[in-house]
């Protein structure tokens, strides 16, 4: 148990007598890590003592030799209830976090399973005695500290910092695995290597395959171990590669991995605990606010760790198959937003290890124990491939319980299809719309611009230089997603002939909004950046012409921009056609032919009541936030299932009565394909089972979909951020260091080995007293009032007015296209009479087989591009 009671032993050695540790692994949090490390283990517990004096207190750790042969360690108990209970804590856990299925020894043995074969410790029969000096120290404890002088580097502050000796080294002697490296930057990411900063890799002489990113901003510990332990496993696959001209056991040298923390006052303080105890952070006044009058970007620390945290907050060594992991840890002075993480990986960092591949994880996402080899291995057999993407799944939790939530079914459903349909379709195209951020990957080389400086990079950042009326409300929209833009960009270079692929089997499982708020603003950003982005592919399909690629892969490229645009036209009206479904499938029952004469009554309130629940969305949206709204969203929600059920009771009536009508074979043979392309590809991806689980749900919450997402994002347009604000004001709370004529600084480090053993165990106490159920603390999450001068004001205020004007424009044509829709299908025709036996293809009738001959034939063709891409992977390998 990793937080269970600790025990006072009294263990006896004879002098000489080789002393064994306990098997098993080895727990840092019960533990003496150091003596563990050496060998020399005497101790089975250990807490932290209460005073840092050497000279021993009451309640303090002692030892006492008895003659010459006989060693007693005299300490107290600590009662349980003074601890978290882990079983408690970890119950639901154990299960959920489990990625077994991914892994190259099913046999490996559970962490806890192995430390509860450890033998009961029995509690020592007298304390021996102990002289008291006074109390023991209450509060903080002051860490002792000196002044050191340290030559700059380049210019640059540069500091090695010694690791804490109770850290347990697997590796002992490598300089990589003793030493943390801090940087303090003082420069914009594009000029990292201008201004003569380096990395460890460079000194080394290293090359790099691969290159990973992390990106994070407030998640807690437990999402930062899930992402940062797969993703050490998959490193571990990689050295088990035994027949591979790449990969073998020192694998580890080609990969490096960087993690980007938007913002050091948003950091989660026990992800920094994790890292602390991990070796890779180190706080301490080494670190900076401003050096020689420049300002602090960011804080720069390099370390090779040599084991892992696992998502239970477990250690996990070597003998569980942990290999080294070199990591770069870049710490944001200021939160500027994700695309500006992905800056500094891209033009700071990258340029300098110049690797082959570059893979982009957000925290939260876990891959597959072998999911990043098999996206490298895409890369490594087409040499034509400039991106690539895995299959995002859904987090499930322990036994699938998550899927009890409607909403996690409803996206579970959604990513399946996605996954199974749309995917591999696009890939066989050549160009995928969206190799999501949270897990994908780019050749490094695809990625450059060219000699003018305009290329794909280019234009991924483009976004982040977008602020107020810097630029049109179009643009600001299409680069919230701005993945999508540097998918387009890459597939149209100049001169070039990438192409964009997915694999399957690649899995980064993620979690989802499980609130309805949340959700809601989540799709905020994806919809109206996805739209506005597709507007932009299919104005610029000019550019796929210019483009390197051969003539027939260009006709493929457009006939794909054709049926992106069929699709765009068609989500436009999405509202329209699901209101026109809903008026006549249930009108539709108040035909005679039904026997149900009365029911017109109820089909003129539930037709009401759907009519007022989508203006009620639109009040709703304009000038209200999600959560402050969150009742009236989830009510609206409820009310859309229930209607959804009894339309979908209404199409059983009206396909049976359509069955023996004209056109009625053609309405069935449309609905049979489309849910029987959706059963089909899912049989053979042999993946069936979100039909089982989630199918209804989807169903249930499709017109969440279609109005009160689709209704706020359009109503929401003007809205541009991601959320959070930027941080303006810079920070001065961590000091500066001004160098002397030697080019040197003062810096005051740790004193002692002791103090850096406290700093190490303050962390672990931080991860031992933490809740998980518990998020980001409070602070972490407050946000920095912004200081604006009043001129900047007045043009926050007309940049909102434009967006605001544009938004309502956007939104009358929305509505107003979606009326005339309506007008159209629904005049000069009564919807009650669609499936009259004795009427023949009326206006309304012509509509429905319109709209499903459409879903039929497009589902065809996803289906078709996801068969014909199983048998490609079957013949290809």
């Amino acid at each position: 148990m990793p937080f269970g009671s600790a025990q006072t032993s009294s263990l006896q050695y004879p002098r000489g007598t080789p002393q064994t540790p306990i098997s098993g692994p080895m727990d840092h949090f019960r533990h003496d890590t150091e003596a563990y490390a050496s060998g020399n283990y005497t101790r089975a517990t250990r807490h932290t003592p209460r005073s840092r004096s050497p000279t021993p207190f009451g309640d303090d750790e002692d030892y006492k030799l008895d003659g010459d042969t006989v060693l007693h360690y005299t300490g107290h108990s600590r009662h349980s209830d003074q601890f978290y209970d882990s079983e408690k804590l970890h119950d639901d856990l154990d299960d959920e976090y489990d990625i077994s299925q991914y892994a190259d020894n099913p046999d490996e043995d559970d962490y806890r399973g192995a430390s509860e074969k450890t033998p009961p410790i029995m509690e020592p029969e007298t304390p021996v005695e102990t002289r008291h000096f006074g109390p023991a120290p209450i509060g903080r404890i002051r860490r002792r500290l000196k002044k050191k002088r340290v030559q700059l580097t380049n210019g640059n502050l540069v500091v090695d910092l010694s690791v804490p000796p109770k850290l347990v080294l697997p590796y002992r002697g490598e300089p990589e695995m003793v030493q943390t490296r801090y940087s303090a930057v003082t420069c914009d990411p594009d000029d990292f290597e201008k201004e003569k900063f380096f990395l460890r890799q460079n000194e080394s002489g290293r090359t790099t395959e691969l290159f990973i990113v992390i990106t994070m901003y407030n998640e807690d510990e437990v999402l930062f171990c899930r992402t940062m332990y797969g993703v050490m496993r998959n490193i571990a696959h990689l050295c088990s590669r035994k027949h591979s001209q790449t990969w073998g056991p020192d694998a580890w040298k080609k990969v490096v991995v960087c993690i980007v923390a938007d913002g050091r006052k948003k950091i989660h303080p026990r992800v920094l605990d994790c890292l602390t105890v991990l070796g890779v952070y180190q706080p301490g006044d080494h670190m900076k606010n401003m050096v020689n009058g420049k300002e602090v970007t960011a804080h720069l620390f390099e370390y090779t760790t040599s084991f892992a945290l696992d998502p239970n907050i477990q250690f996990r060594y070597p003998d569980k198959g942990i290999v080294p992991t070199q990591i770069i840890f870049c710490m944001k002075e200021k939160n500027q937003k994700k695309i500006n993480s992905h800056r500094w990986f891209f033009n700071a960092f990258a340029p300098m290890l110049q690797p082959n591949v570059c893979v982009l994880l957000d925290v939260g996402t876990r891959p597959g124990n072998n999911s990043i080899y098999k996206l490298w291995k895409t890369f490594d057999v087409n040499s034509n491939v400039g991106g690539a993407c895995g299959e995002i799944a859904v987090y499930k939790g322990k036994n699938w319980k998550n899927l009890l939530n409607p909403l996690v079914a409803a996206q579970n459903f959604e990513y399946k299809l996605s996954n199974i349909l749309d995917k591999p379709t696009e890939s066989m195209f050549g160009y995928i719309s969206v190799l999501p951020g949270a897990f994908s990957a780019y050749r490094w080389i695809a990625l450059q611009n060219g000699r003018n400086g305009q290329g794909p990079l280019a234009s991924y950042f483009k976004g982040e230089v977008l602020h107020g009326g810097d630029t049109d409300i179009f643009t600001s929209n299409m680069y919230l997603a701005e993945d999508r833009i540097l998918c387009f960009e890459l597939i149209a270079k100049a001169n070039s002939n990438w192409v964009l692929r997915y694999v399957k089997g690649a899995i980064g499982e993620t979690d989802v909004p499980e609130s309805l708020p949340e959700f809601i603003s989540q799709r905020r950003r994806w919809l109206n950046g996805s739209f506005f982005a597709a507007v932009y592919a299919i104005a610029h399909t000019g550019q796929i012409l210019r483009s390197g690629h051969s003539t027939s892969r260009k006709v493929t490229l457009m006939i794909e921009a054709v049926y992106n645009l069929i699709n765009l036209v068609f989500s436009w009206f999405a509202i329209g056609n699901f209101y026109l479904f809903f008026v006549i499938l249930s009108s539709s029952l108040e035909d005679p032919s039904f026997g149900m004469p009365s029911i017109r009554y109820f089909n003129a309130l539930v037709q009401y009541f759907l009519a007022s629940i989508i203006i009620a969305c639109f009040l709703m949206s304009m000038g209200n936030k999600p959560k402050a709204a969150h009742r009236k969203y989830k009510l609206a929600s409820v009310f859309l299932g229930v209607l959804m059920i009894y339309i979908m009771v209404a199409s059983v009536f009206c396909g049976i009565a359509a069955a023996s009508q004209v056109g009625g074979p053609l309405v069935l043979l449309s609905v049979a394909i489309t849910y029987g392309v959706y059963v089909t590809s899912s049989l053979l991806a042999f993946d069936p089972w979100h039909i089982l689980t989630s199918f209804l749900p989807y169903l249930l919450v499709t017109p969440t979909y279609l109005c009160i997402l689709s209704v706020y994002a359009f109503s929401n347009l003007h809205d541009i951020s991601w959320g959070t604000k930027q941080d303006i004001v810079p920070d001065k709370d961590l000091g500066t260091a001004v160098q002397d004529s030697h080019s040197q600084v003062d810096i005051e480090m740790l004193a002692e080995a002791a103090d850096a053993n406290g700093i190490y165990e303050d962390a672990l106490e931080g991860l031992r007293a933490s809740k998980f159920a518990n998020g980001g603390s409070s602070e972490s999450k407050r946000i920095r009032p912004e200081r604006k001068v009043m001129n900047e004001r007045e043009r926050e205020m007309a940049a909102m007015d434009y967006y605001a004007d544009v938004r309502t424009n956007v939104l009358l044509a929305w509505v107003l296209s979606n009326g005339v829709l309506l007008l159209l299908i629904l005049s000069e025709s009564s919807p009650s009479s669609t499936f009259d036996p004795e009427a023949g293809v009326s206006r309304t009738k012509g509509y429905l087989m319109f709209i499903l001959a459409f879903a039929a034939i497009t589902n065809s063709v996803r289906f078709a591009g996801s068969t014909l891409y199983l048998l490609m992977r079957v013949f290809t390998a």
